[in-house]
């Protein structure tokens, strides 16, 4: 028999999750985790919002660069 772990819901999530989203695992040095999580507190963001702006952030000043 085909046993199935968690609710619906959380079936559900994971599916939506999978299909819209690309995962990142990144590793940062012991403490650092604290110092970008209070940053994140501070600007009143989840740490992973803080994260993706400061790669787009990051890609744009790049880009600029390149382009002159």
């Amino acid at each position: 028999m085909d046993e199935k772990k968690g609710s619906a819901a959380t079936r559900a999530k994971n599916k939506y999750n999978a299909a819209n989203y690309d995962r990142l695992y990144p590793y940062v040095p012991k403490g650092r985790k604290a110092v970008y999580e209070e940053a994140a507190t501070k600007a009143g963001v989840s740490l992973n919002d803080y994260i993706i702006k400061a790669l787009d952030e990051k890609v744009e000043r790049d880009k600029k660069e390149r382009e002159g």
